[in-house]
């Protein structure tokens, strides 16, 4: 569980909503509580590492963070400042958040608060053509828009209370042996507040969904697991804000080319004997026909190069190469014509065409020293 990401800890997939990323941390918490796992350090462990991820994911910020950059992103950007005494009194009133003194509360006004991220993704399947030469492609998906009934609060006509959670303070209290612990709470996500009663419109979502659709342009040499964003086509927030949509793109396997990086292979197919002559042949590639001319005994598997003829860079650094495996082919049987002229071929290339009995006689003369 120590190596898992954020959304394997809670067991949880990475399109979940608020709603089942606090499911899922009651269940796992409620499971990995120290106060029933008495003297279980695994089950300490798991219970603070689920207490981690829940506060990452349930803040839109945080999560936004995560999703783009994972843990170092966290690391390096939301809690960096000048270093010294801001770093210091960060982490004390962190620390000690709830039990009074001047530090800040950390609650979040939830007049200011979205309850989901403004970001957002969608996979895309395109063509192995589509990939290497890009094409203009129209994207379908479903957005989230802010509820104007309940000003995105998820609460009728916007009215909210005290959350019955925490009391209304935010932040909920665990004693661990004789150290006591605060998180934000599951149930406001750390603003003190709940709704009275459940938005009719929304259902307490806080946020409608509205279909839409935009046209894209794959670029030349896009490969699976690449991301295009598209800017301010992402849900919309209370204030009118609106995220940006990710495209994940899934690039089908074509039949004669492999892809790697931004190189491409394609497999030969040569007679034995146009090996041994090293003749021309005529091979497809990307943009056309290629002439390759074979080497004199070209060996099976041997690889040809032809630079420049691979796949553009996604980035605009320049092209890959095609390479060209040879796969000798042998006939499957011969008959007695071409068997004798197969005979004649070979002894006329004299002790040439049979190396193997120096390396025989060699092995026979050696083995029957050992019965001296």
């Amino acid at each position: 569980m120590k190596d898992l990401c954020y959304y394997d800890i809670l067991e949880i997939e990475r399109s979940a909503d608020k709603s089942v990323i606090k499911k899922a941390y009651r269940a796992m918490a409620k499971k990995y509580h120290p106060d029933k796992n008495a003297g279980d350090s695994e089950a300490e462990r798991k219970f603070k590492l689920c207490n981690e991820a829940y506060q990452c994911l349930i803040d839109e910020r945080q999560r936004s963070i995560y999703d783009r950059y994972g843990k170092e992103g966290l690391q390096g950007g939301a809690r960096r400042s000048s270093g010294g005494f801001d770093d210091l009194s960060s982490m004390f009133e962190d620390m000690f958040n709830g039990f009074g003194g001047g530090g800040r509360s950390g609650r979040q006004n939830p007049a200011d608060f979205d309850k989901y991220p403004l970001d957002m993704n969608v996979n895309m399947k395109i063509s192995f053509h589509e990939a290497i030469f890009g094409c203009e492609k129209e994207v379908e998906f479903q957005y989230k828009d802010a509820c104007k009934p309940c000003k995105a609060t998820g609460a009728k006509d916007g009215k909210l209370s005290a959350c019955k959670g925490c009391n209304g303070q935010g932040q909920i209290y665990m004693k661990q042996g004789f150290m006591t612990f605060s998180q934000t709470c599951p149930e406001c996500e750390g603003t003190g507040a709940a709704a009275t009663t459940r938005c009719d419109e929304c259902h307490g979502a806080g946020y409608t969904k509205k279909e839409n659709k935009v046209t894209i342009k794959v670029p030349k040499g896009i490969d699976n697991g690449n991301r295009l964003r598209v800017s301010g086509q992402g849900n919309t927030g209370k204030h009118g804000n609106r995220g940006d949509l990710y495209v994940t793109f899934s690039v089908s396997k074509d039949k004669h080319f492999i892809r790697d990086g931004n190189d491409i292979y394609i497999e030969i197919p040569v007679f034995f004997t146009q090996a041994i002559t090293g003749e021309t042949l005529t091979i497809p590639s990307l943009t056309g026909e290629l002439e390759l001319k074979l080497d004199v005994g070209t060996v099976d598997k041997q690889h040809f190069t032809f630079r420049g003829e691979g796949i553009d860079d996604v980035h605009g650094h320049g092209k890959g190469n095609l390479i060209a495996q040879v796969n000798l082919t042998y006939p499957n049987k011969i008959n007695s014509e071409q068997k004798e002229l197969l005979k004649q071929l070979q002894e006329s290339f004299g002790i040439e065409s049979k190396p193997h009995e120096g390396v025989l006689d060699s092995a026979i003369e050696k083995m029957k020293s050992w019965f001296k």
